[in-house]
């Protein structure tokens, strides 16, 4: 039996340390033997990691995958995205995410970009159809958005800007997904809208990184992870089940590829792709 067709890709961020940069380098080799269609690499907030994204993209690159680095609004100038949009380019990258980002506690100003849209126009304005664009989608809503229409209306205006695709924000209801889906298109929104798919490893973390994002987890999930306690294997093996099963609804529905936040970590990611029927 082959793969299933269902697209894959896998998020990185910017290794801090030696060490940290060689456990990637790991985690990267067991999950490109999955031939996802790219791996992307975030952008610290207020650009604080622009130059790690950087290195680490050129790495990814220069081993033959392809590789989609992350720009940001927050911190950026015109003048800064520019010089990385040339160096992109030159290097053969055809794919980047761009994003709004977070402002990191104590910076008062966002910088010469306030919007992902704008961020997204001004890369087609200097780099034509050269890129294709990603941008960020939130089924359950940004955490900042004034309304859900305000939300819906924002992300219209990120793909008329001229983004391609976009990855959500991870979730853990696939019935969230399928209704922002079915609003995109109801607004004549034909952009595809990629699932950002959490793995759970640590319940602890997930619910620090839930309470920032904005990215609920249900009720009955919170209480049984709680319930476990410090037993780690049973929250892991608790993940993994909702996880799977999160993914086989998304594929059954349609969904046209998985995006993996792997935290640099390739094992919760392959043990849900092998539950799925991918190989190696």
């Amino acid at each position: 039996m082959g793969n299933p067709t269902t697209p894959i890709s896998f998020e990185f961020f910017p290794p801090q340390t030696p060490e940290g940069a060689s456990k990637l380098t790991a985690a990267r080799q067991r999950l490109a033997a999955f031939q996802p269609e790219f791996f992307s690499v975030t952008f610290g907030a207020g650009g604080s990691t622009q130059d790690r994204t950087l290195e680490t993209i050129r790495l990814i690159h220069s081993e033959g995958h392809s590789a989609a680095p992350h720009l940001s609004c927050v911190g950026s100038t015109r003048e800064n995205i520019r010089g990385l949009l040339h160096i992109y380019k030159d290097m053969g990258i055809k794919r980047i995410v761009a994003l709004r980002g977070d402002l990191p506690s104590g910076m008062a100003s966002i910088g010469e970009f306030q919007y992902a849209n704008e961020l997204v126009s001004f890369i087609r304005a200097q780099t034509g159809e050269h890129f294709h664009i990603e941008v960020a989608a939130y089924p359950e809503f940004h955490p900042q958005a004034k309304s859900a229409r305000d939300d819906m209306l924002n992300y219209k205006r990120k793909i008329n800007a001229g983004a391609n695709s976009a990855i959500t924000q991870y979730f853990y209801n696939a019935d969230a997904y399928f209704r922002f889906v079915d609003e995109t298109r109801k607004l004549g929104v034909e952009a595809p809208v990629v699932p950002g798919i959490m793995p759970i490893v640590r319940y602890s973390q997930l619910a620090r990184f839930s309470d920032m994002c904005g990215a609920e987890i249900p009720r009955w999930m919170r209480k049984t992870m709680e319930g476990y306690g410090d037993d780690v294997e049973s929250v892991q093996n608790f993940g993994l089940d909702v996880v799977t099963e999160l993914c086989e609804k998304l594929i059954a529905g349609g969904a046209p590829a998985l995006h993996f936040y792997t935290l640099n970590q390739a094992k919760a990611s392959i043990d849900i792709l092998q539950r799925l029927g991918y190989h190696a």
